[in-house]
């Protein structure tokens, strides 16, 4: 009875050391994505800093929000692309071929960081993609976000 105790406290201990192992691995990985700047951002807490603008990935979450395609917030954001509105509550396979070049000009003329955002904006917008742009764009979103 005396070395399953044994037994089990070691297990205890190497489960503690292994978890505590993966966490500092963790904030090591997080604090390399984004270095503090000065010793005032280090001493403010992660809920207490402002979120950062569109342009760059926070480094605080699991998954960056820039590169999700999931709609994360209500408000549609615009990229250049209002005329696409058209297109709203359409199946793709009844665009016109005119339709569907302004679609395919749109999303050339995109930034790589801009397509998952344009990706969540159309959703939001009930606009359906072709099927050339939309394997080519969750090509390039999976592509930033291995990257």
């Amino acid at each position: 009875m005396g070395s399953s105790i044994i037994v089990i406290l070691i297990f205890l201990v190497m489960a503690t050391f292994i978890v505590v192992a993966i966490e500092i691995r963790e904030r090591r990985r997080v604090k390399q994505n984004k270095p503090l700047t000065d010793k005032a951002e280090a001493a403010t807490p992660a809920s207490a800093t402002p979120t950062t603008a569109d342009t760059e990935c926070c480094g605080r979450h699991a998954v960056c929000e820039r590169n999700s395609l999931l709609s994360t917030k209500p408000e549609i954001t615009y990229y250049d692309d209002e005329e696409l509105d058209g297109l709203a509550g359409r199946s793709a396979d009844t665009y016109s071929e005119a339709e569907k070049q302004q679609l395919n000009d749109v999303f050339r003329t995109l930034r790589e960081e801009d397509v998952a955002g344009w990706l969540r904006s159309l959703q939001l917008r009930n606009i359906e993609l072709t099927g050339d742009i939309k394997e080519e764009a969750l090509l390039i979103v999976a592509d930033r976000r291995f990257a």
